[in-house]
């Protein structure tokens, strides 16, 4: 298993070589890259030259000594560019094929890539479900063309009314497996975001999801933690989920993909830099033991 970490923010701060150097150095054998800049125009991957952009920063991250297996596709776009059906068909939907392209420029087998969700879901959940239906299956051919696989990921959202989080698409199992089990395709897996689950009003543990969707079903995790209220993004046991039942869950089911990191910087952000490979090495250390963990808990064979 890849113990893969959220690169961004240390690869923005440091450069992709020296990020990657230091998590190498700290036990990560892969990296997880936001596609994020692709929401706006003026950044290298939004250019002309973004096919030699990816392949520079590919190069970098392996000198290195990872390997990047993930990424996360762009989602920041506004109400209007996503519900103008020109500005979606013209901008936006270009943007996802732009990702499936530089994942596989990257080598990755796996984009993440959000479903719609920023319309009130309450009372409009079959509506948003064939939204999701049509926008992901019109994915599959490009996932087919690129040779890589989207990661369909569990959300949540604000409640208006009551100022707390709350249920969103695919934020309960029966949703979420019926979004994998109808779109049915070999391209289209679930990506489980652990720190997602927990949050007010779900009923259901992070390890209960594991466990519903399966060995066939899951192929990608965001890991982080929070503390039951809100979408905090906390390095494992900053928290209060139970990592102990989550790493049984995932050595049940076999789980066969990576062990991939979305944890904030907190611990480097703001730190000088000689200070930045002792924080890289705490994330790792984490890492490693929750791994070791779903290792001794897979069926023995």
């Amino acid at each position: 298993m890849e113990l893969s970490i959220n690169i961004g923010h240390l690869a923005a701060k440091l450069g992709p070589r020296r990020a990657a150097e230091l998590s190498k150095a700290a036990g990560f054998t892969a990296c997880d890259y936001g596609l994020g800049s692709l929401e706006k125009d003026d950044t290298p991957l939004s250019s002309e030259d973004y096919r030699a952009v990816a392949t520079d920063i590919r190069k970098e991250i392996e000198a290195g000594g990872l390997k990047i297996t993930q990424t996360h596709a762009p989602f920041h776009f506004t109400a209007k560019q996503w519900d103008t059906p020109e500005i979606f068909e013209e901008y936006v939907f270009p943007k996802f094929i732009r990702t499936l392209e530089i994942t596989a420029l990257f080598g990755a087998p796996i984009a993440v890539v959000h479903p719609l969700h920023h319309w009130e879901y309450r009372g409009h959940e079959e509506e948003i479900f064939r939204k999701n239906m049509e926008y992901y299956r019109r994915l599959i051919p490009y996932c087919k063309e690129f040779g890589v696989k989207v990661g369909v990921e569990n959300m949540w959202q604000k409640d208006k009314l009551r100022g707390m989080n709350s249920f969103d698409t695919c934020g309960t199992i029966e949703e979420f497996l019926r979004y994998i089990d109808t779109l049915d395709s070999e391209y289209m897996v679930a990506c489980l975001d652990v720190g997602h689950i927990g949050l007010p009003e779900q009923k259901d543990e992070a390890q209960d999801f594991v466990r519903a969707l399966g060995h066939d079903r899951l192929h990608s995790l965001h890991i982080h933690d929070n503390d039951y209220k809100g979408d905090q993004h906390l390095l494992p046991y900053l928290g209060k989920l139970n990592w102990a039942e989550i790493t049984k869950a995932l050595g049940e089911i076999d789980y066969d993909g990576d062990f991939t990191y979305e944890v904030n910087a907190a611990l480097y952000a703001n730190a000088p830099e000689h200070f930045i490979p002792t924080a890289i090495n705490y994330l790792g250390a984490v890492g490693k033991d929750l791994v070791r963990q779903i290792e001794e808990n897979r069926p023995k064979k």
